[in-house]
């Protein structure tokens, strides 16, 4: 027998049976609350080291809050890279769909969309974009692994169940799922989901705090981009039933009143000075046009996922909007454009235009 060895394990015994008391000892001296904030902390330092050890990064949420429309309670989060997402056990309840999304059934191999979007008859109303805000996002909220959607993702949900209701397509229990879409979309047109994303977390104050300045710099690019579509063509034809207007998808010359019509209802409302500056980087030639499109002046990290959430957002008001006036005051109410008052006469867009 070796007396070393027999030593060796007496020690680390009694080394353990030193270190539980104290632990257990400086445990019984702890609030309730601190407890909580040491295993937190030490679930996230056991994340953390098994994230990199795999290579992956999972974003946490820097705000959080409850979001409320009548009867219904979405929790959101801004993450700490500013991507706005709502956790998936609320934004599936918030369209009537009982029951938790299982991880394993949640895309359809094919369309890349969640499974409450993959029965044959919505297919026809999913827009090709809606792949870019359906992937689930791994993140962390309170020392605990969420996973949610973007934010955007919602509105864009609730749009594919309401066309679809127009077609005459919808079965009885998603008939009940367009019931609940319409009112989420008509709580958005009160308030933008963003906006609304950005208030119930606190996150409005950290970016009305940003420098003009700052803002330029993070959405205007300081070099021309490649063109690539950016605006979906239901936008415009959306644009025109609201006026009144016959619209051709098949033609590509627009009005230049239109140009002043986007100019108003999405560039002035990007962030502040935004129009100002593409102005000024892109001024119109002796004919009275532009050689480049805005949006190729945006920046990829922020100027154009900024601009498209927008575009998603305003599609939504557009949809539930009879008339152009009900889309003015609604457009107004939720993405106030700077220095401007939340009210305005309902002819004041069409009165600065002319």
């Amino acid at each position: 027998m070796n007396t070393n060895n027999q030593v060796s394990e007496h020690a680390k015994a009694l080394a353990t049976l030193g270190a539980s008391k104290g632990g257990k000892a400086r445990a019984a001296r702890l609030s309730k609350e601190e407890r909580q904030v040491i295993a937190r902390q030490a679930a996230e330092t056991r994340w953390k080291r098994e994230d990199e050890q795999k290579g992956i990064s999972i974003p946490k949420a820097t705000h959080i809050g409850d979001l409320s429309i009548g009867d219904l309670n979405i929790k959101c989060a801004v993450l700490e890279d500013g991507i706005r997402v709502l956790t998936r056990a609320t934004f599936v309840k918030a369209i009537g769909r009982t029951g938790k999304a299982k991880g394993g059934r949640d895309y359809d191999d094919e369309f890349r969309t969640p499974v409450f979007l993959t029965a044959k008859n919505l297919r026809p109303f999913i827009p090709s974009g809606i792949s870019e805000n359906s992937s689930p996002i791994i993140f962390r909220l309170k020392g605990q692994r969420c996973i949610g959607y973007k934010a955007e993702l919602l509105p864009q949900v609730c749009g594919v169940f309401l066309d679809a209701e127009r077609a005459g397509v919808l079965t009885p229990n998603q008939l009940l799922i367009a019931e609940k879409c319409n009112i989420l979309l008509r709580g958005f047109a009160t308030v933008g989901i963003i906006a609304l994303v950005d208030e119930v977390t606190g996150y409005q104050e950290v970016r009305d705090r940003q420098a003009l300045e700052r803002i330029l710099e993070r959405y205007i690019r300081g070099e021309l981009g490649k063109w690539a579509k950016t605006f979906p063509d239901e936008f415009y034809r959306e644009m025109f039933r609201l006026r009144g207007w016959q619209y051709s998808p098949l033609s590509v010359k627009r009005p230049q009143y239109i140009g002043h019509l986007t100019n108003d209802i999405v560039y002035a409302r990007l962030a502040p000075g935004v129009l100002d500056e593409l102005r000024k980087r892109e001024p119109k030639d002796d004919s009275g046009r532009r050689k480049h499109k805005f949006f190729q002046w945006l920046t990829d990290d922020v100027g154009n996922p900024r601009l498209r959430e927008h575009l998603v957002a305003t599609l939504a008001l557009m949809r539930v909007s009879n008339k152009w006036e009900d889309f003015s005051r609604m457009l107004q109410r939720a993405f106030p454009k700077l220095n401007t008052n939340l009210e305005f006469p309902i002819n004041d867009l069409d009165n600065k235009l002319k």
